[in-house]
């Protein structure tokens, strides 16, 4: 199941301000008359009142181009399979994320690594990534000894007559390991996304088959103001 934590929002008041910059005239001051919380600003329901017309209107007219300096950050856990679909959409940037490559033989030799599954992959298959990650990891401990030419680990000898020779099983293992990784293995990743962004997501996948893509609508619907200002109502109703 997707989990979505650490949600950070930048920009919405300075956005919403900007929204009005097409009919303005001379010289536009968005930064200082951003909103405060702490000042007045006599035209504060007007520009809520523009910024919702704005951000309702049909995708791609570009009248709601303003949603696009609403930024949204946060930390997402995922199963591979839900990758790819995520990654079609511009403007959602992946920051960081964790590696494979990087730290899957750490990952399979620990004791939970079984808890980095979801609820839909056989143990077996578990068991089997978690087999040639150890055999991985064992020909990772060897030492080479160069007067005999053997690879010694504690008190086992396996006969390698090159370096070459090891990295070659070594790379067997491990793409053994990584090749046979299920969809449902989980990984976390930080994601930079915005508003208009997630406007076009929310109509796309709001009625998909996926429950993580129906959990990460709802969860984007309680953002500050985006389901106001996208105009989302009734109409999109779940299959």
């Amino acid at each position: 199941m997707l989990e979505i934590k650490n949600v950070e929002i930048y920009g919405l008041e300075r956005s919403l301000c900007a929204s009005g910059n097409p009919m303005s005239v001379g010289e536009i001051n968005t930064k200082s008359s951003r909103y405060d919380p702490y000042k007045n600003i006599s035209n504060w329901d007007q520009i809520i009142k523009r910024s919702k017309s704005l951000g309702s209107a049909k995708s791609g007219s570009g009248h709601d181009n303003y949603l696009k300096g609403i930024i949204v950050q946060f930390d997402v856990k995922y199963p591979q399979y839900w990758a790819p679909e995520s990654q079609r959409y511009h403007w959602f940037e992946i920051l960081s994320s964790q590696s494979k490559m990087h730290r899957l033989a750490t990952m399979g030799r620990t004791d939970d690594f079984d808890t980095m599954f979801n609820k839909y992959v056989e143990l077996s298959t578990i068991e089997l990534v978690q087999k040639y990650v150890h055999n991985y990891n064992i020909l990772c401990e060897y030492q080479f000894s160069e007067e005999i030419c053997d690879y010694y680990h504690v008190d086992r000898i396996v006969r390698y007559s090159t370096k070459e020779e090891l990295d070659k099983d070594k790379y067997f293992y491990f793409m053994k390991a990584l090749s046979n990784l299920p969809m449902g293995f989980e990984m976390w990743e930080t994601i930079s996304t915005n508003y208009l962004q997630l406007k076009g997501i929310l109509h796309q996948r709001y009625n998909h088959k996926l429950d993580e893509w129906r959990y990460f609508c709802e969860e984007m619907l309680k953002l500050p103001m985006f389901k106001e200002l996208i105009g989302f109502d009734k109409e999109i109703k779940r299959l």
